[in-house]
């Protein structure tokens, strides 16, 4: 039973009984105590009807309650779906539309399955499960209709759990602290499965907040933290304060890689290393920074288990599934045991990404001759235009590196001629003001015309998703009253 959801906490009851995992603004429990809770709410699903394979649905805020459920849920044989708490209306019916679920809990259930939670109490319950069994289902999107749920097994979740810390370099003493959301794979996977594996406490924080997230690390005594998006961005431009470097954080683990100048300042500024790496809901073995290695700007090699060797492949393939040599671009394939079971009810979506056993990733990336790879972009996210292929993400660092410039939010645009044009959205320094015919200028001086954006929009903020990403679905429409054509 090892290699899954519940061995790997049972083990860490078993080996440190007493000592604290769990930590919260709200209470904390042991590692006994919270395999006797995630007992005790087991029991009390299972006396609302849920059995082994049911699935059910949970508006997984990043709070105990919800975590014990979550871990109650896939250790009793159940199949856990956990979904934005801030999704609408519509985007909560359709998701229980498509999965018909046994149990939806949402706050209400939530307090009365884990009242008292923090007493540690304990139930018993027969866990009926092996590493093969269904875990989970990861919504990979908010959608009214038909979202792509990733089927991920109790084995990928355990595996993920031993290899964190191996990769980071943690063990019983550190306090690993998660500010993101219970309702993607990160926090599950890395923070709370890696904490139980190697006897590490976990610090569970609801959401990440700027201003609030170095006094949240002092009060925990937080040593490892994880960020994906612009958090660490959104981190560094804080006012500095004198004592921004005088808290226990020593690790910080990130995807992608910034680059090794802005890395190296960021690491300064607040006294800790960090680690690069790439995965996704798909699979949790992707690439990273191999332990005493700093490969800059890059996302590492294949992550590697710390118990079984080598488990993970890795290449780089054109348009036509050929090999890339070294330099060249292409899209990144993974193949490992923890690959995603496929997409719920999705045969058709699930073998197009899944071929011979490989896993197609849908990021371009290159290949590096000391066998790392640079992350270039979303294959989905390539823009076209006059001919030529380029990268959003280029575009958007050209324009960000502007002193008048805070950030900018690159996309394609309907063309009166074949293929795109391109728009910048993009967000002014505070107290600056965009001359966007001065800035195309500048821009145009750092990357090829055909990139330049043709259209440009100021805005006061970019839209982001729960996770500090930019979600360039809900920038506002292209060609309105308010955008600077350079053309015109």
């Amino acid at each position: 039973m090892l290699e899954t959801i519940p061995g790997l906490l049972l083990r860490a009851a078993d080996r440190d009984p007493d000592g604290i995992w769990l930590r919260s603004d709200d209470g904390q429990l042991t590692f006994a105590g919270a395999a006797g809770e995630v007992a005790r709410v087991a029991e009390r699903l299972a006396g609302a009807g849920v059995k082994r394979g049911d699935l059910v649905v949970l508006t997984a805020r990043g709070t105990p309650p919800y975590l014990l459920c979550w871990l109650a849920l896939t250790s009793m044989g159940a199949v856990a779906i956990a979904t934005n708490p801030k999704s609408t209306a519509a985007e909560l019916e359709g998701l229980i539309g498509q999965v018909r679920p046994r149990l939806v809990v949402t706050d209400a259930e939530i307090d009365d399955l884990t009242e008292g939670w923090e007493q540690g109490r304990s139930g018993s319950v027969v866990y009926d499960v092996v590493p093969d069994d269904l875990a989970t289902l990861i919504p990979t999107s908010g959608t009214t209709g038909r979202s792509k749920l990733v089927m991920q097994s109790h084995r990928a979740y355990a595996w993920a759990g031993e290899g964190f810390p191996y990769w980071m370099e943690l063990d019983s003493s550190d306090r690993m602290m998660t500010t993101l959301p219970l309702f993607h794979v990160n926090a599950p996977a890395y923070s709370v499965m890696g904490s139980l594996a190697c006897g590490a406490g976990l610090v569970l924080m609801p959401s990440f907040s700027a201003t609030g997230f170095l006094d949240a690390a002092r009060r925990h005594g937080a040593t490892e933290f994880n960020a994906i998006g612009a958090m660490l961005e959104i981190l560094m431009r804080q006012p500095e304060r004198p004592n921004d470097a005088e808290t226990d954080l020593r690790l910080c683990y990130t995807g992608p890689s910034p680059t090794r100048d802005w890395q190296e300042a960021f690491e300064e500024r607040f006294g800790l290393r960090v680690v690069c790496g790439y995965a996704m809901s798909e699979t949790p073995y992707g690439l990273v920074w191999q332990r005493g290695t700093r490969p800059f700007g890059t996302l590492g090699t294949p992550r590697q288990h710390p118990r079984l060797g080598l488990v993970n492949e890795a290449r780089v393939v054109d348009a036509n599934g050929h090999d890339v040599p070294v330099s060249r671009t292409g899209e990144l394939m993974l193949r490992n045991p923890v690959v995603m079971q496929g997409y719920w009810e999705m045969p058709e979506q699930t073998a197009e990404t899944i071929v011979d056993g490989w896993l197609r990733t849908g990021d371009l990336v290159t290949p590096n001759a000391d066998g790392t790879f640079t992350f270039v972009s979303r294959l989905k996210e390539v823009l076209r235009r006059r001919g030529e292929n380029l990268s959003p993400a280029e575009v958007e660092e050209a324009i960000a590196a502007h002193p008048d410039v805070l950030e900018a939010a690159v996309v394609g645009v309907p063309s009166e001629l074949s293929e795109e044009d391109i728009k910048a959205y993009v967000v002014a320094e505070a107290g600056r003001e965009l001359d966007f015919a001065e800035l195309r200028k500048w821009t145009g001086q750092r990357i090829s015309a055909f990139k330049v954006p043709r259209f440009w929009q100021a805005l006061d903020a970019l839209p982001r998703t729960p996770t500090a990403r930019v979600a360039k679905h809900r920038l506002p429409e292209p060609h309105g009253d308010q955008e600077w054509d350079s053309e015109s």
